[in-house]
C-alpha cells in the first residue's frame, strides 16, 4: 500500500511542479547535422538529471558521432524526473532515460517500464555497473558518485576546531549546529548517505542510533545534494555533507574548502541508463544508448566522475584517494531500492523538523 500512495505522490509532484510551464525542467533542443537524404532525421527523447553545467558538452560529443539523430533533451532534478516518468507511465513520452539513479530505474523496472537491451560493449562494464538479474540487461550504470565531507578551512581555524576525518568524528558535541546535509526524501545524495550509513552498521538499529546522535548536530538538512557543499564554502554550515563531484568542484573553485573522505568509506549510487517499454521502440534510442555506454561517452563522464562504468586508468583528481573504487561502502542496491519507502518514511518521522523550508 505504501508503495502505491508513494506513486501517486509522486505523479502529483510532478503535476504541481508545473512540468509544462513553471518548474525548473530544462529542455535541450536537438542540434544534429540534419539527415544527409533531405529527410527528416529520426528524433530519441531523452529523460535525464545530469548536471546542467555537463549536459552539453556531452551532447556534443553525441552529435558529432551521429549527425543524423535528432535528441530532444528534457533535463530536470532527480525527483521531478522520476515524477515525470511516473506520471507518464502508461503512456511514455521518453524513449530512453540516461544518468537518473539507479535506485530510481529499479522501481521503474518493478512497476514493468523497462525493456532489456545490451548496448554495444556491455561487456567492459565493471561488475557493479551492470545488470546482474536480467538478460538482456533492464539498466546499465555509467558512473559511481559518493557521500563526501566539505569543509571550511578558515571557519574550522576561526572556530578553533579539528577537520573531521569520519563519520564518527561529526558526533562530537563540537560540531553542533555546523552541519548540513541533504534530506533523503528529496535528494539523492542524502538517501545514498543514509543507506550507506544504515549498512555500515551491523544492524539497522545501530544505524537508527548513529542518525540519531547525527541529528543533535546538524544545523539544516537541504533538498539538494550539492547545496551543502556550497553552505560550506560560503561559511553558512561549515561542514556539508554532500557528494564527490560537487565538493571537490567547489574546492577547486577556490572555495577555503577541503573535501573529505570519511575513513569508514562512502555510500554510493550509480547514474545509470535505461530503455522505456513503449510499442514503437526506435533504433535510434538503442543506437544513443550504445553511445551513452561506450567509452568515449565514459571519457566525458570522467571530467564528472571519478568512478565511471568503464575502467579508463585516468588518474583521479588531486583531491580524491589513490583509489577511489577502495573509498565505496559494501552496498546492496537492491535492499536499498526495496527499502527505499520505508527508510525515507523513517528518516521524515524522526527529523524533518530541521529541513529547510522547499523552494
Amino acid at each position: 500500500m505504501k508503495k502505491w500512495l508513494w506513486i501517486t505522490a509522486a505523479a502529483l509532484l510532478f503535476v504541481m511542479a508545473g512540468c509544462g510551464g513553471g518548474g525548473s525542467e530544462e529542455t535541450v533542443e536537438g542540434e544534429s547535422g540534419g539527415d544527409s537524404g533531405g529527410g527528416k532525421p529520426e528524433s530519441v527523447t531523452v529523460y535525464t538529471a545530469i548536471e546542467s553545467d555537463y549536459l552539453q558538452d556531452y551532447l556534443n560529443t553525441f552529435k558529432e558521432e551521429h549527425p543524423d539523430i535528432e535528441l530532444d533533451v528534457v533535463r530536470d532534478s532527480s525527483g521531478i524526473i522520476v515524477s515525470r516518468l511516473l506520471a507518464e507511465k502508461d503512456n511514455p513520452k521518453a524513449d530512453v532515460i540516461w544518468g537518473l539513479s539507479v535506485d530510481s530505474l529499479l522501481l521503474f523496472e518493478e512497476e514493468g517500464m523497462l525493456t532489456g537491451y545490451n548496448p554495444e560493449g556491455y561487456e567492459k562494464l565493471q561488475e557493479r555497473f551492470a545488470d546482474q538479474k536480467n538478460d538482456p540487461m533492464k539498466w546499465t550504470g555509467i558512473a559511481a558518485y559518493m557521500t563526501t565531507f566539505s569543509v571550511n578551512t578558515a571557519e574550522m581555524e576561526r572556530l578553533g576546531l579539528p577537520i573531521p576525518k569520519s563519520y564518527e568524528d561529526l558526533l562530537d558535541p563540537q560540531y553542533k549546529g555546523l552541519i548540513s546535509m541533504p534530506n533523503p526524501a528529496s535528494s539523492g545524495t542524502g538517501f545514498l548517505t543514509v543507506s550507506g550509513l544504515l549498512q555500515l552498521h551491523d544492524t539497522e538499529e545501530e544505524g537508527w542510533e548513529y542518525l540519531d546522535k547525527l541529528h543533535e548536530n546538524i544545523g539544516s538538512y537541504t533538498h539538494s545534494g550539492s547545496k551543502p557543499a556550497v553552505q560550506a564554502g560560503n561559511g553558512e554550515y561549515p561542514i556539508g555533507i554532500s557528494f564527490d563531484g560537487r565538493s571537490v568542484a567547489q574546492e577547486e573553485s577556490g572555495a577555503p574548502l577541503v573535501t573529505v573522505f570519511p575513513e569508514e568509506g562512502s555510500g554510493w549510487t550509480l547514474e545509470a541508463n535505461a530503455l522505456l517499454e513503449k510499442e514503437n521502440i526506435k533504433d535510434s534510442a538503442k543506437t544513443f544508448l550504445d553511445w551513452a555506454n561506450s567509452e568515449s561517452a565514459m571519457q566525458g563522464y570522467n571530467d564528472q566522475f571519478a568512478i565511471t562504468g568503464i575502467e579508463l586508468g585516468n588518474e583521479p583528481p588531486d583531491s580524491y584517494p589513490d583509489n577511489p573504487t577502495e573509498q565505496l561502502l559494501e552496498n546492496d542496491l537492491y535492499w536499498a531500492a526495496e527499502n527505499r519507502i520505508e527508510i525515507v518514511d523513517t528518516w521524515v518521522e524522526k527529523y524533518d523538523g530541521k529541513s529547510e523550508p522547499e523552494e
